[in-house]
């Protein structure tokens, strides 16, 4: 008479085990932040969101927009994140004002993306065209630690040119309104901009300054040492997932164009996937095909390093950038 309750009782046990079963792996939590707004450049983060790359590693991602590097280093640092972008130099400048519990674990631009952006028929074709001028930036970027030095070092007066620090979202329209007669930007930017110049019937032309002589290490992913220390098996499993993303991405710029728009309707899909291949050079370069995607080479760090302790008079001992790296993440 029992016999028919025998199915039923094993249903509900293996129901449980299951329950059990999925309550034991649920995903990480795990929250991203960005170092500016979402835009192409970042549209491999949100292929790896949309495309299931971090979901496949075990994590339930949160991307966050952010307002510069010192920002996003500042939310990473303070715990509002995990981890994190940004402007390599700007964690430099933050580990010489007094320490700070990030680390950067993966380089991303082995090519320094800082650029002078104007427009055409504004007579500025060079650094030394910047004198006299009016350029703005945005408050929090980190291309404003180097600005001076590479100004310096190009025989240029950093007082010469004057210097407006705005929002970033300002940037753009002010130069198309012909409020500045340039910004300050990172090269991966330039189809965004190029659009909005468009409408008011001017050509963008960009000046980088790679061009004149800044080398080093640029945008790089950080973590917190929080994180490294307490969840060092989800920081890996992140940076594995962030890996396979980006070549998702460098292999289909428009469909992660696509995932970065799902998330962000008000992007306009076409200068995100414009704006991601003008990243290109930047990640795939003569660089990171000598050492490596990721690396942080000894010599380029510490010449990176040269860069901003110049440009914020700190002595070279200030800082040893070998302390701000953990390669331990990095695929091998």
């Amino acid at each position: 008479m029992k016999q028919p309750f025998r199915p039923l009782i094993a249903s509900l046990l293996l129901a449980g085990s299951a329950f059990i079963g999925a309550a034991a792996h649920a995903a990480d939590k795990l929250t991203v932040q960005l170092d500016w707004l979402p835009g192409g450049d970042k549209s491999f983060v949100y292929a790896g969101l949309k495309e299931g790359f971090f979901a496949a590693e075990g994590l339930d991602v949160t991307i966050l927009p952010g307002r510069g590097s010192a920002d996003a280093i500042t939310k990473v640092a303070t715990g509002a994140a995990d981890v994190g972008f940004g402007g390599i130099s700007a964690l430099m400048m933050a580990a010489a004002e007094g320490g700070v519990p990030v680390k950067a674990v993966m380089s991303l631009y082995s090519k320094q993306p800082d650029a002078l952006f104007t427009a055409k028929g504004s007579g500025i074709q060079s650094l030394k065209d910047a004198v006299g001028k009016t350029v703005a930036t945005s408050t929090f970027s980190s291309s404003n630690a180097l600005w001076p030095v590479i100004l310096e070092s190009n025989g240029i007066d950093p007082s010469k040119v004057k210097l407006l620090k705005v929002d970033p979202s300002t940037l753009a329209p002010m130069l198309a309104q012909g409020r500045v007669d340039a910004t300050i930007n990172w090269v991966t930017v330039a189809p965004a901009v190029q659009s909005v110049l468009k409408q008011a019937g001017k050509e963008l032309v960009v000046v980088p300054w790679s061009s004149y002589g800044l080398d080093g290490y640029g945008w790089s992913a950080m973590a917190s040492d929080k994180i490294i220390k307490e969840r060092p098996e989800v920081l890996k499993r992140y940076l594995k997932a962030l890996n396979k993303a980006l070549q998702f991405a460098l292999d289909n710029p428009e469909k992660s164009a696509a995932d970065l728009k799902a998330v962000v309707p008000e992007a306009d899909e076409a200068v995100v996937a414009a704006e991601f291949r003008a990243s290109v050079p930047l990640l795939q370069n003569e660089v990171s095909k000598r050492d490596g995607m990721g690396a942080f080479e000894p010599k380029l760090l510490a010449a990176t390093w040269t860069w901003v302790a110049k440009s914020m008079n700190f002595a070279a001992s200030k800082v040893d950038p070998e302390k701000l790296v953990d390669r331990s993440f990095l695929a091998k």
